[in-house]
């Protein structure tokens, strides 16, 4: 089935009403109707679409199908839905929520993680723990709840900024007016060593372009994936929070077009950051970290017996 969601995400995110674009290329209600209820148009209406947008016709229109009930998505919907303990959404829940976190500084350990997300309290403790560990443990399995839910949607700022606000939502860092959780970053931030990043006040279009150029590939694979996830933690949108947000779009991103997702481990975090930082010289090193991640995680597919 024909979609023309991307259409209207683009008129989102550039604030174009449906009033001022049937002004600007000179379309009819009808056809803006149809366009609305994602019914075949001219040929010469997507043509002047494209033009007034100035993109392929990839980045305003789809082709959608009903979720293969043999997919990854699907089976770990049905989990989630049936409450399964033990399962595949389970096991997905935990081990994301945990090496996600860890990896940037959480010291909460997998156990802990695991009571946290069965029992609903912390279990054995050695010393002091850190209320935003716990807090963003929490979070963290309800971002992954919203990825299911939103997985087979096209990406937008909308999804992504939500992404943000349940990560940190409640932690100490939103109670800072300047922190702007759920929104973009309002100042300037760097990666690791001094790596720098896009200015707040570039973000926004930076933002738009890339989700722009992303969305125009009608034939998405893998590398595609990995190469928004390089793009995204480079402008690093979002005061803090970049990294987990990224892994959960490339969850998300995987889902959709129903490729064999990845958890990145805590013990793969320095190839992970390595790829990141030479990505532009050596695409091949993060690939081969996330193709690593994703043998990893078709084991436990396999245990799971999913064909």
């Amino acid at each position: 089935m024909i979609s023309y969601k991307k259409l209207f995400l683009m008129m989102e995110e550039r604030e174009i009403t449906k009033e001022k674009l049937k002004k600007e290329i000179g379309i009819s209600s009808a056809t803006m109707a149809k366009l609305a209820k994602n019914e075949e148009v001219s040929l010469a209406t997507i043509q002047s679409l494209c033009k007034f947008f100035d993109c392929q016709p990839g980045a305003i229109l789809s082709y959608e199908k009903e979720i293969d009930e043999t997919s990854i998505l699907f089976r770990l919907r049905e989990e989630q839905e049936m409450k399964l303990k033990g399962g595949l959404y389970h096991q997905t829940q935990v081990r994301l929520a945990y090496n996600s976190n860890h990896m940037e500084g959480s010291r909460l350990t997998e156990d802990q993680t695991r009571s946290i997300y069965e029992t609903q309290t912390i279990g054995v403790t050695e010393g002091y723990e850190k209320i935003d560990d716990i807090i963003e443990t929490v979070n963290h399995f309800r971002c992954f709840d919203y990825i299911l839910s939103v997985a087979d949607k096209e990406l937008s700022e909308e999804i992504i900024k939500q992404i943000h606000g349940l990560l940190k939502n409640g932690t100490t860092d939103s109670q800072k007016e300047w922190f702007a959780v759920g929104a973009y970053k309002k100042r300037p931030n760097m990666i690791g060593d001094m790596i720098e990043t896009t200015h707040p006040s570039k973000v926004s279009v930076e933002m738009q372009n890339l989700l722009k150029e992303y969305r125009e590939n009608s034939n998405m694979v893998f590398e595609d994936i990995i190469e928004f996830h390089y793009r995204f933690e480079k402008i690093h949108p979002f005061q803090d929070g970049n990294g987990r947000v990224g892994r959960l779009i490339m969850f998300k991103e995987c889902l959709k077009y129903n490729i064999p997702p990845f958890i990145i481990e805590d013990s793969m975090k320095e190839y992970y950051r390595r790829g990141l930082k030479e990505y532009t010289t050596e695409k091949g090193y993060l690939v081969e970290t996330c193709r690593a991640s994703q043998d990893a995680y078709k084991k436990l597919l396999e245990y799971f017996e999913y064909r």
